[in-house]
């Protein structure tokens, strides 16, 4: 073998080796930032798809032009979703300001933007009907725990049994990141009954739904129970647990409740974010009386 070809070869061997530490280190980076489990995932994969695409780069070498040209080519030949293109926006950004502690303004394309797409819900008589195919007790709380109090599997997952509390009729909802301290959601009447049946049938110990070995709830195994009593029901239209926590926000806005407590209960930052809602429902605009009449005139 020529010196040339075994120089070559130690370089991409050298190559190959610091970028396993980039990963370890940026692993690292994302846990210590207590990004969830799904993130994590999403955001390595696309992380090593872009070391990938410059297999003899060093990634601390990696130019900005380079990291624009990575970019253009998932848009233009890759074909990827508005979603997907700030998601590996996100996950080269991170490593180069959080590993390499450098600036990257200048190192990718001005981010898409999204279409704006008003959220799918479901009428409450759909809702109704759902909830009504359940007849296993585990199911019934976990999926009326979304529709009665706007919560995501993820949060779902989460509750732990100290969360709950039957006097101020509330739960707990724990953040997943480290600088919020969480907010308190509804704790529904009928929700509570459900789950004293639940508790004295199952007696969870320390999550409030467990699953094999006491380990939380799959996501996965909620999004089936779902979809089985959506099938159950008879409803054909789109219906996902996400729908689900959806309708609980429009049917809140319909029945009169302020915006900003919608907000407050779905733990969003911007009111912005809940006005989508506002947007979808059927408030009867012929209830509300000018402040005008109210005066003794």
């Amino acid at each position: 073998m020529r010196l040339k070809e075994v120089g070559y070869k130690l370089k991409l061997n050298t190559v190959a080796n610091n970028k396993l530490f980039a990963i370890t280190d940026y692993s690292n980076i994302l846990k210590k930032n207590n990004y969830n489990v799904a993130t994590i995932r999403t955001y390595q994969e696309h992380f090593k798809r872009f070391l990938n695409y410059y297999p003899e780069i060093e990634p601390s070498k990696i130019s900005n032009q380079q990291i624009r040209e990575f970019i253009l080519y998932l848009v233009r030949d890759k074909k990827y979703s508005t979603s997907s293109q700030n998601q590996a926006i996100n996950s080269i950004k991170l490593y180069y300001q959080k590993v390499l502690q450098r600036e990257i303004e200048d190192y990718y394309l001005p981010r898409p933007r999204k279409g704006k797409i008003l959220p799918r819900v479901l009428n409450k008589a759909e809702v109704s009907k759902i909830l009504k195919s359940i007849t296993d007790l585990r199911s019934k709380c976990i999926i009326f725990g979304v529709y009665s109090a706007g919560l995501t599997p993820s949060e779902i997952t989460y509750i732990k049994v100290d969360d709950i509390d039957s006097k101020k009729m509330q739960i707990f909802i724990s953040s997943a990141k480290e600088e919020d301290e969480g907010r308190f959601a509804i704790l529904s009447d009928k929700l509570l009954n459900l789950l004293r049946e639940y508790f004295n049938e199952y007696k969870p110990k320390y999550w409030l739904f467990e699953g094999t070995s006491g380990k939380q709830f799959s996501k996965r195994t909620m999004q089936k129970i779902f979809q089985n009593a959506v099938k159950k029901s008879g409803i054909n239209k789109p219906a996902t647990l996400t729908i689900l926590k959806n309708s609980f926000a429009v049917h809140l806005i319909e029945k009169g409740v302020d915006i900003r407590y919608v907000q407050q209960l779905l733990g969003h930052k911007s009111t912005k974010t809940t006005m989508k809602y506002l947007k979808i429902s059927k408030r009867d605009l012929s209830v509300i009386k000018s402040p005008l009449d109210n005066l003794d005139i």
